[in-house]
């Protein structure tokens, strides 16, 4: 089989589309739904019903375009034209999103945020699949996927700065001017960046998709093993950051007594994931990626609790802290979407498909799931302990709110280290993979191989796990 070769130039090319992806992601998360509410002159009540169940219709889409995504290639490939057709959707969705014109009503919010779902949920799972497909390489996918992530977190933090900079920069500027402009830097960079990838960076052409009747489709993914430690992996990663994020404004102002500086202090904490990314990519070259995972939630597990010991009220030491515990940020999730490439060539070595899209969306739906459990566990614990956002606390209750913070973002990092330390799919491993797909595909059929895809995912007659996969 001829190597595939792809240069550094085309790997950032490939990542550019990340910077509007995250851009998208975080307003949606963090402005849209107070400005609706406050705004829009909508009742909390219906926005956050919208919301959830916005969210809901987004996981339900996510293996249904997967499969879509893996199915139906064009002439250009299999991933790049969905990624084009995912534009317009975006586009569209997003000026009406982030500049509407009042009064608008429930139903207005509810069908504009299901097209940008289904928009956002094309583009985010072709875009890692198409990263997946870019190299059969072990480090050279943690490379593409830590540009990906590299360039997720800068559109992030990007997207965050703008509100300040407007405050800065104008007098008086309220909601609606912040939301649109985070609108524009969307709309004007989505076209931008998704022209340069798919000019740029090349997809490599695929054996055509097989089909094979649907209950043993469904039967292999189910029985894989290692698919199942990455999807908890990934479940236990994302609760750690959903929980810290969805309590990091309370926290910076009522426990540590800084309200003013709570958003700069978050964009603090982007920056410091977003260097750390590199530094995580050459740790994964040289121990591997899931040890390196492991190595990364084990840092952050240790970082975190630091704060217990830093004086309320003091800027810097909140900025200190930010930025250490802000390192591990992003490690996990391009770690894990790097290890899911090889999960799936155990797939393709037993199937003969390639089924990355499907796939993907089921790591998609772990991280959307690991956020709601983040909010559905950690908010009723704050009614739990009679925390009050507007009102005043008890030391007693600033104190618990302190333990929760730090106590269960770091259990879920040791558990996700502990799932991975030992996975068998190392690079030895990965790479007697990549030598059996080959001879398959150069000898044999596809359903001849299903023993040596077995072996290779740790999957015994009994369904255990073994700790080194065998030839």
């Amino acid at each position: 089989m001829e190597k595939r070769k792809i240069t550094r130039w085309q790997i950032g090319a490939f990542g550019l589309p990340s910077i509007p992806i995250s851009a998208l992601g975080l307003p949606i998360v963090v402005y849209l739904p107070p400005f609706y509410a406050h705004d829009m002159g909508l009742s909390l009540t219906v926005v956050g019903t919208v919301f959830m169940m916005a969210r809901f219709w987004d996981v339900i889409t996510d293996p249904i375009l997967g499969m879509v995504s893996d199915r139906f290639p064009s002439r250009w490939g299999r991933r790049r034209h969905w990624i084009v057709i995912s534009a317009p959707l975006l586009l569209i969705s997003s000026y009406m999103l982030f500049m509407p014109t009042p009064p608008v009503t429930w139903v207005y919010l509810a069908g504009w945020m299901f097209f940008l779902y289904i928009g956002w949920t094309l583009i985010t799972i072709s875009h890692m699949s198409w990263g997946a497909e870019l190299s059969a390489d072990y480090d050279e996918r943690s490379t593409i996927q830590g540009m990906r992530e590299f360039l997720l977190i800068f559109g992030m933090f990007t997207v965050l700065a703008l509100p300040a900079v407007i405050e800065y920069t104008s007098n008086g500027a309220g909601g609606p001017e912040k939301v649109a402009a985070m609108g524009w830097f969307i709309i004007v960079l989505l076209p931008i960046t998704i022209g340069l990838a798919v000019w740029i960076a090349p997809e490599f052409p695929s054996a055509p998709h097989q089909q094979i009747p649907w209950r043993r489709a469904w039967s292999i993914i189910a029985r894989n093993r290692l698919l199942q430690r990455v999807l908890v992996a990934d479940l236990l990663v994302n609760i750690a950051p959903a929980i810290t994020g969805s309590l990091y404004i309370f926290f910076a102002s009522h426990v540590m007594g800084l309200p003013k500086s709570a958003s700069l202090l978050l964009l603090v904490y982007f920056i410091a994931g977003f260097v750390g990314i590199p530094m995580w990519i050459r740790m994964s070259h040289m121990a591997g990626k899931h040890k390196t995972l492991a190595i990364a939630m084990v840092y952050g597990a240790v970082t975190l609790p630091l704060v217990i010991f830093f004086p309320r009220g003091e800027f810097w030491w909140l900025f200190i802290g930010n930025s250490l515990y802000g390192v591990a940020y992003g490690a996990g999730s391009f770690l894990l979407r790097s290890i899911m490439a090889d999960v799936i060539d155990t797939d393709y070595l037993e199937t003969g498909q390639r089924r990355t899209g499907l796939y993907y969306s089921l790591l998609s739906m772990t991280a959307k799931v690991g956020a709601a459990l983040a909010v559905g566990i950690t908010y009723p614990l704050l009614d739990f302990i009679q925390f009050t956002p507007g009102g005043q606390n008890t030391p007693q209750t600033l104190n618990e709110f302190m333990a929760m913070y730090v106590t269960l973002p770091a259990i879920a990092m040791l558990a996700a280290a502990a799932v991975m330390w030992r996975f068998p799919l190392d690079r030895a491993a990965q790479s007697d993979l990549r030598r059996r797909i080959e001879e398959r595909d150069g000898k044999h059929a596809p359903h001849e191989a299903s023993d040596a895809a077995a072996a290779i995912a740790g999957v015994g007659t009994a369904g255990t796990i073994v700790d080194q996969p065998g030839d």
